[in-house]
C-alpha cells in the first residue's frame, strides 16, 4: 500500500520535471524568434523560466559569444535530477 503511494508521488514528481524541461525548451526556441512580449503565453513562459535562469546566472556566467546558455545549463540540471530520481525510486520500489 505504501509502495503504491510512493510510486504515485514519484511518477508525478518525475512528470513535473519532464513537463518543465519542455517549458524550458519552448521558451528557449521562442527567444530566438523574438515573439510579442505582450502575448499571454510568452509572458507565462517567461514567468515560469526566468526565476530558474536568474538563479543559474547568479552562480555561473552563462553568456558565451553573445548567447545565453542558462536554458541549456538548466536542461542539464533537470535531466540529471530526472535520471537521479528515476534510479532512486526504482531501487526503493
Amino acid at each position: 500500500m505504501i509502495d503504491s503511494l510512493i510510486l504515485a508521488f514519484a511518477t508525478i514528481f518525475i512528470s513535473i520535471i519532464t513537463l518543465y524541461k519542455w517549458v524550458v525548451i519552448i521558451s528557449a526556441i521562442l527567444s530566438w524568434v523574438q515573439p510579442d512580449p505582450y502575448n499571454p503565453i510568452v509572458q507565462m513562459l517567461s514567468r515560469l523560466t526566468e526565476p530558474a535562469y536568474a538563479l543559474i546566472r547568479r552562480y555561473i556566467p552563462t553568456v558565451f559569444g553573445g548567447m545565453d546558455m542558462a536554458p541549456l545549463i538548466l536542461l542539464f540540471i533537470l535531466q540529471f535530477f530526472e535520471i537521479f530520481f528515476q534510479s532512486l525510486f526504482s531501487k526503493i520500489l
